[in-house]
């Protein structure tokens, strides 16, 4: 009998996509045959060894509306030869080759929406490249026959807007035995501070924390991993503020040498602002990943965040963005032990809930009948 075969698009650089890696690999352990059309970018990352195909689409465009008519342009001729029973489209910015090309081919369209993609901070202040993608997300979106999201905040905003049943599909990675990065020379003695993520982006709480640096004692120190759209204005003020001493910022790495590098931090962050929509609706991956390496987490009280933290106590929620104030907050995690101790115990426990093993049955739920 021959497998049913799923064609995934996501417009990311494939090795640092978990939810993708991570949905793509279960689809395959169900019985499908699934190839992930992906992104390269001139620093992208060797493919890893995944149980799925995967191909990428190489861009002459790296920014604004150029860089996804390009990519969309090359996807749909993908799309259009491209030898499926199904099509899975992650996020807004491959959905229209996606739908076009299902119904030509008269495709089943499965649609995987990563946040509230119209209430990213980039679109804030370009109201004419929100309407284009606000037009594009009314004319389809409500025809989308399967539609799976984030969590409950994303999954209300658009079920109000459209009417479309939507199920939750959380960010949670699976249970790994981690084998933690021996800890290098310069940060021993130190009180490592992380903050992960591909998307340090405006509105994510880089610049802030990096701020908050001038005002902590010389023996902590700030990690930074990742890339996103305000890296090189943080590495500008780094040097600017004279902070090198104190903070050090690695380019983006595979999920699987992150995990190395997590479970080293004293406290994990995750600072979205309150203003805008996708920042206030997100549920970043990062607040399971500290958890799962037991690493307590400060983080801004947004919504799906503050009840997660609350929830599982192993953290602190904060309302206050100023970074004099964020310092104050990492100083009293670090001084109250006691308190710290029972944030770390309460990680372990939540990361036996917030797994990939307990959220995919969901996901098997949904693709089953279509085997």
């Amino acid at each position: 009998m021959n497998k049913k075969r799923i064609t995934v698009s996501v417009i990311s650089d494939l090795t640092t996509d978990q939810r993708v890696i991570r949905i793509s690999n279960t689809l395959q352990q169900m019985g499908f045959e699934v190839t992930v059309i992906a992104r390269s970018f001139k620093n992208s990352l060797p493919l890893d060894n995944y149980l799925f195909k995967a191909k990428r689409i190489r861009c002459f465009f790296r920014k604004g509306i150029l860089q996804y008519a390009e990519f969309n342009s090359k996807l749909f001729l993908k799309l259009l030869f491209s030898k499926t029973d199904y099509f899975l489209a992650n996020d807004l910015d491959v959905l229209i080759p996606n739908y076009i090309i299902g119904k030509c081919r008269g495709k089943y369209l499965f649609y995987d929406t990563h946040e509230y993609f119209t209430g990213v901070p980039e679109l804030a202040n370009s109201p004419t490249k929100k309407r284009i993608w606000k037009f594009f997300e009314n004319w389809i979106f409500p025809k989308l026959p399967t539609v799976y999201t984030v969590n409950e905040s994303v999954k209300n905003t658009y079920q109000q807007e459209y009417g479309n049943k939507i199920e939750v599909i959380r960010n949670v990675p699976v249970t790994v035995h981690i084998e933690e990065k021996e800890l290098p020379g310069h940060l021993k003695n130190k009180t490592i501070l992380l903050l992960q993520g591909a998307g340090i982006n405006k509105g994510r709480g880089g610049i802030e924390l990096l701020e908050a640096m001038k005002y902590l004692p010389s023996y902590y120190f700030l990690v930074m991993i990742g890339s996103g759209n305000q890296w090189n204005y943080i590495k500008e003020k780094r040097i600017e503020w004279q902070l090198e001493n104190q903070v050090e910022m690695i380019e983006k790495l595979s999920p699987s040498e992150l995990k190395r590098y997590t479970p080293l931090a004293h406290i994990g962050f995750s600072l979205d602002s309150f203003d805008d929509l996708n920042c206030l609706y997100n549920l970043p991956n990062k607040i399971f990943d500290y958890m799962h390496a037991g690493v307590p987490v400060i983080a801004t009280a947004i919504p799906e965040v503050k009840n997660i933290i609350e929830q599982y106590g192993c953290g602190v929620c904060i309302t206050d963005y100023k970074p004099t104030y964020i310092a104050n907050v990492i100083e009293e995690m670090i001084t109250d032990k006691e308190k710290y101790n029972q944030y770390k115990i309460n990680c372990s426990i939540a990361a036996k809930e917030l797994c990939w093993e307990n959220e995919s049955n969901k996901l098997t739920a949904i693709y089953q009948p279509f085997l």
